[in-house]
């Protein structure tokens, strides 16, 4: 049998029947790959290797009297080619069943590709039925609002194959919900992009901008996703993010029926038309509705410039970038002032961020003067002022970052017995506000202080299991990063920050909904927001050592994950902005990394180092 040699039932070596169409110089290449063996049980459906982008890949339909397994190996690689809507897949499958499947209620991704295994209680390929089940590892799910979530567990799902009656061609009849297929075949087809929405019960700041909040989704990368992403985001967001974020688009608003795929123009701009439903909105809330747009594709591909609407055959607005800022905030957008770090003195000094510049300073006020000696620190985004916890973690207190004021009473003091059982490193969101842990074990609590002061309001956190080692806020104020404490296990858990009526007084937070962004890590040490929808995280798994890499905070990991390593980490520095350079502390003091370069040292000692935030 040659390279395609047959053992115990699965065909070794074999290649995938499927075309691939390769763009070159706008001249599309056909190349055609060899058949499937004729007979034979399916043990595991090898994982594609990953293409270039500019490689698309295309299944082949069902050849005259190929046998059951045949049919089932071709349908789980035709689930893995580009096929916008799944045309050749359904050629699998009979006229009742390709009716009734949905492939985009959900994705099931496995460790690797699908295992297929024959059931003896329904395998009679003389007759005119035949059984298989498809198991493996559960990694994730991608739900049929494009969110990914982590899963764990076995896979085992039936497949069942009939004889037409007429043709005399076999064909899937009961399959599973939705698709499913490996980790590899996954990345490959899949890339994560943020759609935009607005805070609905925030503001940015006093101009009155609303915030703008990343919705990390997933999209089929070679269909048509510029037009994914626009249908996604007038769906409205996810059910994880929808009770705290608000569309300015119009219930209904939707593409116009037979719209063709929308691509940028020869300017860089996207004209998107819309049905009635936005054909009588005003300035201010087109221009909103044009911003979550260019928010969102600009996810998928910075080139885009310009997004304008249009609806009821006229244009109703046009936002550009510079335009989008005005209109909306959003965290990748504010690049920090200055990078801040706690000296060997523990005072509070900083450097100038992004100029090259690695001298350091004391920063104005009683936290650079070295009033009291500082354990952590954490500067507002305005760069205005600093909150800082002392050297025995006990006392909290906030100061000016520009005047040389007095220190003051401490905001806060915890009552816990040991350094470990005091007050964590501290957070600003964007509106102002100060959040910190007590992990005091008598009365363990997450706190808040409005705009930095007055009484503590004690944040609810249902749902939570261990104590809280860390708190980072997100610029956009509506989520929460905390890693979390329990049998001495770290994690790493994103709550959705939800604010209540209150008694009258305060207002009664919450956070909700907590789920792990590190499901494969087992010790988080350090973390910190890098980009709307990403953190950088110092972690590692059972058995592994401690590695630097990039996580989404739905719990999946980006291609380019994994940084340069470093050996016992104290603290990792991030900024939304991208382009900001990232910063860490370790046993050999202040390393930075600059871009496309391993870490270096510079010579200043440093506990911490942190941007705004």
């Amino acid at each position: 049998m040659g390279a395609e040699q047959r053992e115990g039932g699965t065909w070794a070596g074999r290649t995938p029947r499927r075309t691939m169409a390769y763009a070159v110089c706008g001249v599309v290449l056909l190349a055609g790959c060899a058949s499937m063996p004729d007979s034979g049980d399916l043990r595991n459906v090898e994982s594609t290797p990953r293409q270039d982008t500019q490689v698309r890949v295309f299944a082949m339909p069902p050849r005259d009297d190929a046998p059951p397994a045949e049919i089932v190996q071709g349908f789980l690689e035709a689930l893995t080619s580009d096929d916008p809507g799944y045309s050749t897949a359904r050629q699998y499958l009979t006229d009742r069943a390709a009716r009734a499947w949905e492939p985009e209620r959900s994705t099931t991704v496995l460790a690797d590709g699908p295992a297929t295994e024959a059931d003896p209680a329904g395998s009679r390929e003389g007759g005119d039925d035949f059984s298989f089940v498809l198991t493996g590892t559960r990694v994730a799910t991608v739900d049929a609002q494009q969110s990914y979530a982590p899963a764990s567990g076995g896979y085992g799902q039936p497949v069942h194959l009939t004889r037409d009656k007429k043709t005399g061609q076999w064909r899937i009849d009961v399959l599973p919900a939705g698709v499913v297929m490996g980790k590899s075949d996954f990345q490959r087809n899949y890339v994560a992009v943020n759609k935009y929405y607005f805070a609905s019960n925030t503001r940015a700041d006093d101009s009155g901008q609303p915030m703008a909040v990343a919705d990390p989704v997933y999209v089929r990368e070679r269909v048509d996703p510029m037009t994914q992403m626009v249908r996604s985001v007038l769906t409205g967001p996810t059910s994880w993010l929808r009770p705290v974020v608000r569309s300015s688009f119009p219930t209904g608003t939707a593409l116009p029926k037979g719209v063709d795929a929308l691509t940028p123009d020869d300017q860089n701009k996207v004209t998107v038309p819309l049905n009635d439903k936005a054909a009588h909105i005003g300035q201010d809330k087109c221009e909103e509705m044009a911003a979550q747009l260019l928010f969102s594709l600009q996810s998928l591909t910075p080139t885009v410039d310009e997004i304008a609407l249009r609806a009821g055959g006229t244009q109703l607005c046009s936002v550009n970038e510079e335009r989008a800022a005005a209109v909306a905030a959003r965290g990748s957008q504010s690049s920090p002032g200055y990078l801040y770090f706690i000296d060997g003195q523990h005072r509070l000094v900083r450097m100038a961020s992004g100029s090259g510049d690695t001298k350091a300073e004391p920063v104005p006020g009683a936290f650079g003067e070295g009033a009291k000696a500082l354990r952590s620190v954490a500067v507002a985004h305005d760069e205005h002022s600093a909150a800082g916890v002392a050297l025995d973690g006990r006392t909290l207190y906030v100061a000016s970052t520009l005047s040389g004021n007095s220190l003051g009473t401490p905001v806060l003091e915890s009552k816990g017995k040991t350094e470990t059982d005091r007050l964590t490193t501290p957070s600003w969101d964007a509106h102002g506000n100060l959040w910190v842990a007590d992990r005091d074990p008598a009365a363990p609590r997450l706190l808040l202080l409005e705009k930095g002061g007055g009484e503590p309001l004690k944040v609810l956190t249902p749902g939570l299991d261990g104590r809280i080692n860390a708190v980072r806020v997100a610029a956009d104020g509506v989520r929460i990063a905390l890693v979390v404490d329990k049998g001495g296990k770290q994690s790493l858990l994103i709550g959705r920050i939800e604010r209540g009526v209150g008694d009258g007084t305060q207002p009664a937070m919450s956070v909700q909904e907590l789920r792990s962004a590190t499901p494969e890590l087992e010790k988080v040490t350090a973390m910190s927001w890098a980009g709307d929808s990403r953190l950088v995280v110092v972690g590692r798994e059972a058995g592994g050592v401690e590695q630097v890499q990039y996580v989404q905070c739905d719990g999946s990991f980006p291609e380019a994950g994994t940084l340069p390593g470093l050996t016992e980490v104290r603290s990792i520095a991030a900024s939304e902005d991208g382009d900001i350079p990232l910063f860490a502390t370790s046993k050999d003091g202040l390393l930075w990394l600059p871009g496309g370069s391993g870490w270096r040292t510079l010579k200043e000692t440093a506990s911490v180092a942190f941007y705004p935030g």
